[in-house]
């Protein structure tokens, strides 16, 4: 097993081990999703006019935010890795024999891999059981499911790299505070994070469709919905690859430069 899988297991494993903090963040899941679904409730039921997503979709939409909150948030940060760079361990970390890129990458998807896992079935075992209009639906065919999983698990991995290149940034910025806040923001508002992006005004619906970060929550979460249909669901992974492409190329080509005039911070 090369390094990078191997420490996908091992840190994997050991995000097992942080129950107490999954049992709080079961808790924290449940109570926002319970609120953001009253507001919608009050919202589609005094509001006359038709809206783009029925309201059993938008209950659907937010429960599946709150169960695989730690595989799609874009604020949630190593800040083990902001260490390495802002107080001089990277010097450590550039005397290993491995490629940094993929190395913390792994990481990445370890940490937001386990935290998901211990905090996914609980809150499901919650939300399928609610009464309406709280309840969480069933997806609408078993293929709008499987392409769900695929939507979801590509859209974890477009989390990551949009999250390597915060870290890359702080190669240059020196504040890991800065640069959250410049992708994080922006981000999860275009994301469909604060609001689904098919309920948002036509032209902030167009900014959404020109960047990656709709594909990261809006784009699975309205697959599992029926929302979008099977065919543009194929197309819409398809694209979902290419922007991974994209962002991981430039990624590694940004994570090189930054390497080749690192200045080693600290003492």
């Amino acid at each position: 097993m090369n390094a990078p899988l191997s420490l996908l297991k091992m840190r994997f494993l050991t995000g097992l081990q942080y129950r107490a903090a999954a049992a709080a963040g079961i808790l924290t899941q449940l109570f926002f999703g319970l609120i953001f679904i009253m507001v919608y409730v009050a919202f589609y039921t005094h509001n006359g006019a038709a809206q783009p997503m029925s309201l059993k979709e938008v209950v659907a939409y937010v429960w599946l935010q709150q169960m695989f909150f730690a595989l799609i948030v874009l604020w949630q940060f190593d800040g083990e890795l902001f260490e390495l760079i802002t107080g001089g361990n990277i010097a450590y970390e550039l005397c290993r024999p491995w490629r940094l890129y993929p190395i913390w990458y792994a990481k990445l998807l370890a940490a937001r891999l386990s935290s998901a896992s211990l905090r996914c079935l609980p809150v499901a075992l919650v939300v399928f059981i609610l009464p309406e209009p709280y309840r969480m639906p069933l997806p609408t065919s078993p293929a709008a499911f499987l392409l769900f999983t695929l939507a979801l698990l590509s859209g974890l991995l477009l989390v990551a790299a949009i999250s390597m290149l915060v870290y890359i940034s702080v190669f240059w910025t020196m504040s890991p505070v800065g640069s959250v806040l410049m992708i994080a923001v922006a981000g999860e508002f275009f994301a469909g994070m604060i609001v689904p992006v098919p309920l948002m005004p036509g032209w902030m619906q167009t900014i959404a469709g020109l960047l990656p970060f709709r594909w990261t929550v809006d784009f699975p979460f309205r697959v599992y919905t029926g929302h979008i249909g099977v065919q543009e669901a194929i197309a819409g992974i398809g694209i979902q690859m290419i922007w991974l492409a994209v962002l991981a190329a430039a990624g590694q080509w940004l994570m090189g430069r930054a390497l080749r005039r690192v200045v080693v911070q600290g003492g």
